[in-house]
């Protein structure tokens, strides 16, 4: 894992319900590089576990639960950074996720909704919340897109039609946000190993490593990449 210094930085990481998922290790890795942290999720009870999890290991974050596609809890977790910390540096949207899998003729509203809810509208609706704030302090977004944005896979269209916004998103956001001097990037790992996903397909498939994505995230939200913006980073292993 390369070394990153975030100490004086204040950062929201969303998706960080769940111990072993990427939100929670991205958050880890953040607070283990010294910044301040606002830790959002969906579950009430993950997130306030989280924080005491990190509280208990001496790092300084603040819980914010709710449901991110609503734009009022999106405004509340930047209020939160705001008034414990003062500032903030850095918007890390993770949450989302693959809950739809099966041929399209399958898929139901309901299931349509949810996918593009979870992994875009969370994106839309925080990155909207925190464009202010982040003027101030000439601060990055970096999304969470994915390989299935590149590489086509059957009975994932609704995932990658969802994860396919988060890039067209990030790539347009990028461009608004220049003249405010906000940088807004993108990473688009494939098959990241967790404990659901090695339950899920084995310990001998091809996976990305956490520290991966933690380095990718962690960079492109840094100043060694401040000449970079409006790029969707393939984390794949060379699939892409």
């Amino acid at each position: 894992m390369t070394s990153f210094d975030y100490r004086g930085k204040v950062v929201i990481v969303t998706g960080v319900g769940r111990p072993g998922q990427i939100g929670h290790e991205v958050a880890l890795a953040f607070a283990r590089a010294g910044a301040q942290l606002v830790l959002c999720d969906v579950n009430a009870t993950g997130v306030a576990e989280r924080a005491k999890e990190f509280q208990s290991l001496g790092f300084d974050v603040r819980p914010a639960a709710g449901d991110l596609t609503e734009p009022d809890v999106a405004r509340l977790a930047v209020e939160t950074a705001v008034r414990n910390y003062g500032r903030l540096d850095a918007l890390i949207n993770i949450a989302g996720g693959l809950t739809t899998y099966g041929p399209i003729g399958d898929a139901t509203v309901k299931a349509f909704d949810r996918e593009i809810g979870i992994n875009l509208k969370t994106t839309v609706m925080m990155s909207q919340a925190a464009i202010d704030e982040l003027a101030k302090t000439h601060g990055s977004i970096v999304n969470v897109a994915s390989i299935a944005y590149f590489q086509p896979t059957p009975n994932m269209a609704i995932y990658a039609a969802a994860k396919a916004g988060v890039a067209g998103f990030t790539r347009s956001l990028a461009a608004e946000l220049e003249s405010r001097a906000v940088r807004v990037n993108a990473i688009a790992p494939a098959m990241v190993r967790t404990p659901e996903n090695v339950d899920a397909a084995g310990a001998d498939a091809t996976y990305v490593e956490m520290s991966h994505i933690t380095d990718g995230i962690m960079f492109l939200a840094s100043p060694a990449a401040e000449a970079i913006n409006g790029l969707v980073l393939p984390i794949s292993r060379g699939a892409v």
